[in-house]
């Protein structure tokens, strides 16, 4: 992992992940973390920045479909994550569903 954690920070879920990200889908690890969700993509990207959404900002999960070039719908194996200001990360995993009841667990405070 690149970034390191913060202090008291524990990793409770971790995994191979993609980020769709406009119409390039970036390839790296996802990370739930107690304090939030980092994504750390592979170094062969061209997009390679990592990404992390605050757990206290995440106000909603929803299932949705990876999307060829962000536009065309191919498979149900994606997960949106919608911060509290609009912003959606769409990420493209396995095990979609326990991905999100662990963020949801995590959100209300099960993993702290």
């Amino acid at each position: 992992m690149k970034a390191e954690l913060r202090g008291g920070e524990k990793i409770i879920k971790e995994g191979a992940a993609n980020l769709q990200r406009n119409i390039e889908t970036v390839g790296g690890r996802l990370f739930l973390t107690n304090q939030r969700l980092l994504f750390v993509a592979h170094k062969i990207n061209f997009q390679s920045a990592p990404d992390e959404i605050e757990i206290s900002n995440i106000q909603s999960l929803q299932p949705a479909w990876t999307r060829f070039l962000g536009l065309i719908p191919v498979f149900p194996n994606s997960l949106s994550v919608f911060t509290k200001q609009g912003i959606e990360s769409r990420f493209v995993l396995f095990g979609r569903d326990a991905w999100a009841a662990a963020i949801a667990a995590t959100m209300n405070g099960a993993n702290g």
